[in-house]
C-alpha cells in the first residue's frame, strides 16, 4: 500500500476511533526506538511472520530519516542458509536487553512465543503488541493496539496505518525550561539597572 492509499484510508476513516489509536501507536513505536537509538525487533507466530510490516518499517525508515524504524524481522523457522535479513531465529529475543524494543504482530497468542516476550520484558525490553485485544500477549505488553477478530479493520490494513504513523515527523516540541533556568532569568531581570528616564 503506497502513501497515495494509505492517505485515502485515513480519510475514509477520519472520525473513527482507529485513526487515532494508530497514530497513538505509532508514535509510541518512533519514540521507543528513537529514544534508544534503535534495536527494534518484529516477529509474529509461526503461522503468522508479519513480512508486509517489516518491509513498510524499512520504507519507512528511509522516507523519514529515521533508521532506528527499520526493524530485525525475527523468524520461526529460520536458518542459517537463508539470507542474513531472513535469518534470525527465536534465540535473538533471548539476548535482548535493556534498551531494545519488540514488536509482536500476531493475530492470536502462541504459548512458546509468550514464554519468550515475558523474558524479554523481565530483561527490560520495551513490549509492543499489535493484534489480540485480550489474552497473555496483551498483558505482557507496555502499549498494545487491539486488532480484535471481526473488527471494521484487519490486521494487515492497521499494519499499513501503524508503520506510516511511525514514520510520520512529529512537530518539534518546545523545551521546557527548567525551574532554575526560570529563576535565573527573573534574578538577572530584577538585578539588572532601570531603563533610562526618556
Amino acid at each position: 500500500m503506497d502513501a497515495v492509499r494509505v492517505a485515502l484510508l485515513r480519510e475514509v476513516l477520519a472520525g473513527t476511533e482507529w485513526l487515532g489509536a494508530t497514530r497513538r501507536f505509532g508514535a509510541v513505536l518512533r519514540g521507543s526506538v528513537v529514544s534508544h537509538g534503535g534495536g527494534l525487533l518484529l516477529v509474529g507466530t509461526a503461522a503468522y511472520e508479519p513480512w508486509h510490516l517489516a518491509a513498510h518499517l524499512v520504507d519507512e525508515a528511509a522516507w523519514s530519516g529515521t533508521p532506528e524504524l527499520a526493524p530485525t524481522l525475527v523468524r520461526h523457522d529460520a536458518r542459517p542458509s537463508d539470507p542474513a535479513h531472513l535469518a534470525v531465529g527465536l534465540g535473538r529475543i533471548e539476548a535482548a536487553r535493556r534498551g531494545e524494543t519488540l514488536l509482536v504482530a500476531s493475530p492470536s497468542g502462541d504459548a512458546p512465543l509468550l514464554e519468550r516476550v515475558a523474558d524479554a520484558r523481565r530483561a527490560g525490553v520495551t513490549i509492543l503488541a499489535l493484534g489480540p485485544g485480550e489474552g497473555d500477549l496483551t498483558t505482557l505488553a507496555h502499549e498494545t493496539l487491539p486488532v480484535p477478530d471481526g473488527s471494521e479493520l484487519d490486521l494487515d490494513t492497521v499494519q499499513h496505518l501503524v508503520s506510516a504513523a511511525a514514520g510520520e515527523t512529529l512537530p518539534p516540541t518546545r523545551r521546557r525550561r527548567r525551574l532554575a533556568d526560570r529563576l535565573s532569568h527573573l534574578a538577572e531581570r530584577l538585578t539588572a539597572p532601570p531603563p533610562p528616564p526618556w
